[in-house]
């Protein structure tokens, strides 16, 4: 195309245009007129996205395996042989002992939240909706997910499904601005809602204004209705900052994901929901406490000016002059080298010291 007016004025026009449907698109939230577009570009792209990731990724085919979990039962079981079969399909490179590592670490969360789950692997990174923090997973409606469920890795709280094609679907990650979550305070119980900003830590208010916060303190999902778009008890994070309440309603606290958003890889979408609130099961151990070094006690002795060591507590403990003085021999209170020989004679058998004659 040549740069001509009417070659400026479409570009302009196309723009325009782009940055018209971004905006009703935000706008509109989950009732967005263009969601209907977006499924159907989902559905269109989707496997294209697919078969590009499954092109240059041959461990992809292996992430199938662990997909179903089994009866809710017999579900940890299930999850611990999958999860032993995928390891051994893997390579011993160091893409897929990280990957052994993900998996290991998000089926023992699994079955501690006895979460029923799919896994599925992220193929693609943002979409084409605006400028949201998404991902895209190879893993869709044929695989039994549907719009508004919980999305987790062995780290905790992934994100929720927002839209969902035949093989594919859309994730819209915790960290974005438009992301918000109910968040329940471990021990403590204090409730509050989460925001992602992007880059920084999670933004949480606490519905109590007076509630007693402190850095280190950890977060994990308080649950939505009927399950959905958040089952109960998946990590969120631990708080890294707490602004003053200043007498406000409510309190807002800062707090550090424990996903890493950049590096996401395997994920698995909770396609069933357990029976009871696991509440604090899922977060990880806290790590213990190193005991403090037991102080030595430390004595001060002043020296006398007749040679005694005297304690703090003005006791004497010794004499300078008594280290000069040799120790005596229990025995020989006399001095005497051999107290079988008070004479001093060399051979007790010859008291007077003669020499025995020689023999002939």
């Amino acid at each position: 195309m040549r740069d001509t007016r009417e070659s400026r004025l479409l570009l302009v026009l196309l723009i325009a245009t782009a940055f018209a449907l971004i905006t009703v698109d935000i706008r509109g939230g989950e009732e967005s007129p263009v969601d209907g577009a977006r499924q159907a570009a989902a559905t269109v792209f989707g496997p294209v996205e697919n078969g590009v990731a499954a092109a240059v990724d041959p461990v992809g085919n292996a992430i199938g395996a662990v997909r179903d979990s089994g009866d809710r039962h017999d579900r940890i079981a299930a999850l611990e042989h999958e999860n032993a079969a995928l390891k051994a399909k893997l390579g011993s490179d160091d893409r897929n002992r990280s990957r052994v590592r993900q998996l290991d670490a998000m089926m023992k969360n699994a079955g501690a939240g006895q979460y029923g789950i799919k896994a599925a692997e992220v193929i693609a990174i943002g979409a084409a909706q605006g400028f949201s923090w998404t991902i895209t997973i190879d893993a869709g409606a044929n695989d039994g997910l549907k719009r508004d469920m919980t999305v987790l890795n062995g780290e905790g709280l992934v994100g929720r499904v927002t839209t969902v094609g035949p093989n594919t679907a859309t994730v819209l990650l915790a960290n974005d601005p438009d992301f918000t979550v109910g968040t329940r305070m471990e021990k403590t119980d204090e409730l509050g809602f989460a925001t992602g900003q992007g880059s920084r830590p999670l933004s949480v208010q606490f519905l109590n204004g007076k509630a007693k916060v402190k850095n280190g303190d950890r977060l994990v999902t308080f649950g939505s209705s009927k399950d959905k778009p958040f089952v109960p008890g998946v990590p969120v994070g631990e708080v890294v900052r707490v602004d003053p309440s200043g007498g406000a309603l409510t309190r807002t606290v800062y707090v550090k994901p424990y996903v890493g958003f950049t590096k996401l890889d395997i994920v698995g979408i909770v396609v069933q929901a357990p029976r009871e609130d696991p509440r604090d099961m899922v977060l990880p151990k806290q790590p213990k406490k190193p005991e403090k070094p037991k102080p030595t006690p430390t004595v001060t002795v002043t020296l006398q000016p007749n040679g005694d060591l005297v304690d703090g507590s003005g006791k004497v403990v010794g004499n300078v002059n008594e280290t000069d003085k040799p120790a005596e021999n229990p025995a020989d209170p006399q001095g005497n080298a051999d107290p079988a020989d008070p004479q001093g004679n060399a051979d007790p058998a010859d008291p007077a010291g003669n020499t025995a004659p020689d023999q002939e």
